[in-house]
């Protein structure tokens, strides 16, 4: 069921005033005792306090922080603003999933998706308005590109699902895991991203441990060492074929970094840390990736790493069946194709779950996630005439 919230236009009604402020939302721990040291003549311990108060509690009015003196408080109200991005409508899936679109500024959205598991609660975050990197099978591409998101409209997509969810830091934990696969290229936005996650890792941010933070990445070589060298959170690779020849077609990064230099920095980025593993999504398309001798190919490869990390298991295979969006080529396998694969990957010793599809009916599923993106590039006009010519204009609408 859809939720009556404003639309995105609304976010222009922002006062002038308020939007000169500075945003708490865009520091991190260390960030924000340097602005309440520096730019508000306070002691570090105050920011602490305010961290908590906003992502523990909630709360987003200075005012309502009661342990802070009047004077720091006002003082807070003419410089800083609290400000999460705007909600525009929220939809739950009949399994669950619960999606947000979520406006950035007056023209552009994003989405972010809450999937509830046994045991577990994993939150798929947005890092870009768009994606630039035009991955074939990837419903988001279509939409074209933007601009990255603020560490502010990062985090905001924690906070609204947080608070949404009850969650209770160290306490009640609806959410437990965060995923930085939702729309955009996260390592292309490395500052923003890197900052946001150290919130969500933080104690007195969203005290997730650092394997249950996940960067996913199609493979940006350079930024994988610099997030080796600057962050400690999970890695997972955007894979999706075992050679260079169809993985530039599904995935055209591949031909700047291809798959021998990509090994090379996870190779890197797993030895950084005794016991580490590199997770590698493989989306599987009919008859494009999911044969038999493409199995064969994807398992040489997964043993030459683990024999490179010296770590069994260092490479784990995440298998996602292909979610259909309008106007795509490609197609999902059959099932017995899906398990075929699966059982060829685990016959030679490897971890390789299939990822239940999710959120389909409310376009929540992997590679479905599609915002309001004012299009930098052509591709969306471009796409938008495809299917015109293919008589499913209106689908795309």
């Amino acid at each position: 069921m859809d939720s009556p919230v404003p639309a995105v236009a609304d976010v222009a009604a922002r006062s002038v005033s308020e939007s000169k402020k500075t945003n708490i939302f865009d520091f991190d721990r260390a960030a924000l005792e340097r602005f309440f040291e520096e730019e508000l003549g306070e002691k570090k311990f105050r920011a602490h306090q305010v961290m908590k108060w906003i992502h523990h509690r909630y709360v987003t009015d200075f005012a309502g922080m009661t342990d802070l003196g009047k004077a720091l408080r006002a003082k807070l109200e003419e410089r800083a603003v609290v400000h999460a991005p705007q909600l525009i409508f929220d939809k739950e899936s009949s399994d669950g999933t619960h999606k947000w679109l979520l406006g950035m500024d007056p023209k552009n959205a994003i989405e972010t998706v809450y999937i509830p598991d046994k045991g577990r609660g994993t939150l798929c975050v947005s890092s870009q308005v768009g994606c630039a990197l035009n991955c074939q099978f990837c419903s988001t591409a279509t939409q074209g590109f933007n601009r990255n998101l603020s560490t502010a409209e990062i985090i905001g997509q924690v906070w609204i699902a947080a608070r949404h969810l009850g969650n209770v830091p160290h306490q009640q934990r609806k959410l437990t895991n965060v995923v930085m696969m939702g729309m955009g290229e996260p390592l292309a936005n490395f500052d923003n991203v890197v900052r946001a996650m150290s919130i969500m890792r933080d104690d007195l941010g969203y005290g997730l441990a650092n394997k249950r933070v996940t960067l996913s990445t199609a493979g940006m070589v350079p930024m994988i060492d610099r997030l080796a060298a600057e962050s400690d959170v999970s890695l997972a690779v955007s894979l999706h074929a075992p050679n260079d020849e169809l993985r530039s077609e599904l995935v055209p990064l591949n031909r700047k970094y291809p798959i021998a230099e990509l090994m090379d920095a996870c190779v890197r980025y797993a030895l950084r840390k005794k016991g580490e593993s590199v997770t590698f999504e493989y989306t599987l398309m009919k008859g494009v990736n999911d044969q038999p001798q493409h199995a064969r190919e994807l398992i040489r490869l997964m043993r030459e790493f683990d024999r490179r990390v010296q770590m069994k298991d260092a490479a784990k295979v995440n298998l996602i069946p292909f979610n259909p969006f309008p106007g795509t080529r490609f197609e999902r396998p059959d099932d017995e194709a899906i398990r075929g694969f699966q059982k060829l990957l685990n016959n030679a010793g490897m971890i390789a779950p299939v990822r239940r599809t999710r959120g389909d009916d409310i376009d929540a599923a992997c590679g479905q996630l599609k915002g309001q993106v004012m299009d930098r590039t052509r591709r969306q006009a471009e796409f938008r005439k495809r299917l015109v010519a293919q008589g499913a204009g209106d689908a795309a609408a």
